[in-house]
């Protein structure tokens, strides 16, 4: 049966869907554990759902709603260009009131809202080869995004004050990396959902910090790790029929929980150079 799974054309699209989204989110995940957005990850998500709902009302694809909420979303964070509590709180207000309309949407749609539930909980095995094309480009754009601005990004992640007196331009860099992370957000809420997108764009980048006090060396973790979470899940939901999600996510829980193990008892604490902010604090952190 697996054998025969496995030849399926639905199949080799989840793959390549799964590889694009784990590569992308492995690659901007690293910056978002460094610059402390998570929370912001989990805000896009859930508010690119309430996108979804708003383009069904309208009568346009929920994809669409979903690319336009989380561009929006990240657009007005990443113009606050706040830190710490205040841009948690701000964050928080801004979900609130996002969910609300999400809710009302969701109250004057007349149809079924089935494809916008869906997005919930994700459906990679349902990607279909027009939005293989549509994860492509979208890969394409945020890996040439955090290309041109990956030195002054890393700069001002790890130390934003001494960026800041050098010039860096830290609210674009704030829009540039909010804008790079929607557009992760709604690729990846195709694969593992809106309740579950924190799995692939957070958790292998959290796993490779504690592996490795290099940048560089911590975005090929971060991949590494996304990718062997996603194509696990996939190949392991060919073998048990449970949900494709909770495969990707024991995957990558799994290998967090190791990687902090293994940053706890073998690794000294130390900081790299020159880094001081919260996300390179050393594996043993």
């Amino acid at each position: 049966m697996f054998t025969q799974l496995l030849a399926q054309h639905f199949v080799h699209t989840a793959l390549w869907a799964g590889a694009v989204v784990a590569v992308v989110s492995g690659v901007i995940g690293v910056f978002v554990v460094t610059r402390g957005m998570s929370f912001a990850v989990h805000a896009i998500s859930e508010l690119g759902f309430t996108g979804a709902a708003g383009a069904l009302v309208v009568g346009l694809d929920p994809v669409i709603g979903v690319l336009g909420g989380s561009l929006l979303v990240g657009l007005v964070l990443g113009l606050l260009s706040l830190r710490g509590r205040e841009r948690d709180s701000a964050i928080g207000a801004v979900l609130a009131f996002g969910l609300g309309i999400g809710v009302l949407f969701l109250s004057l749609y007349q149809g079924y809202a089935t494809e916008a539930t869906n997005l919930l909980f994700g459906s990679i095995v349902g990607v279909s080869d027009s939005q293989l094309l549509t994860l492509a480009i979208v890969a394409a754009i945020v890996l040439v995004g955090v290309a041109v601005l990956y030195r002054p990004l890393l700069f001002s992640s790890v130390d934003p004050e001494i960026a800041a007196a050098r010039g860096v331009p830290l609210r674009a860099l704030s829009v540039g990396i909010f804008l790079l992370l929607a557009l992760t957000t709604a690729e990846a809420i195709q694969v593992v959902g809106v309740l579950l997108v924190l799995t692939l764009v957070i958790t292998p980048a959290a796993a490779a910090q504690h592996l490795t006090r290099r940048p560089g060396f911590a975005v090929l973790l971060s991949v590494a790790i996304a990718l062997v979470s996603t194509e696990g899940g996939i190949l392991l939901s060919l073998l048990k029929p449970w949900p494709t999600s909770f495969f990707i996510t024991t995957i990558s829980f799994t290998a967090y929980l190791g990687a902090r193990a293994y940053g706890l008892g073998l690794r000294p604490r130390l900081r790299p150079a020159g880094a001081t902010g919260p996300g390179w604090r050393g594996a043993g952190a």
